[in-house]
């Protein structure tokens, strides 16, 4: 899955990743491959990344929404 992290000002990631677990609105949830379609409001939390060779990173953000749509995983966020 590729995925793109987001600010007003800069691309903050992009990367082919396993999976990504968000802070939504209404708690916690996690995308792997093949996810249906969705797009949520984000709340003020970490976004955890695992990437394809295992490494696990960690984003602390303001809030924001994501998309997720064939494989393809955006993320606009307000602050990183």
């Amino acid at each position: 899955m590729l995925l793109e992290i987001i600010t007003p000002d800069k691309l903050i990631y992009s990367g082919e990743v396993k999976l990504v677990q968000l802070p939504g609105t209404v708690g916690s949830f996690e995308i792997l491959k093949n996810h249906a379609p969705i797009i949520s409001t984000l709340e003020k939390g970490k976004i955890k990344i695992e990437e394809q060779n295992g490494q696990v990173l960690f984003f602390e953000i303001d809030g924001g929404i994501v998309e997720n749509k064939d494989n393809k995983i955006i993320v606009l966020v307000e602050s990183i």
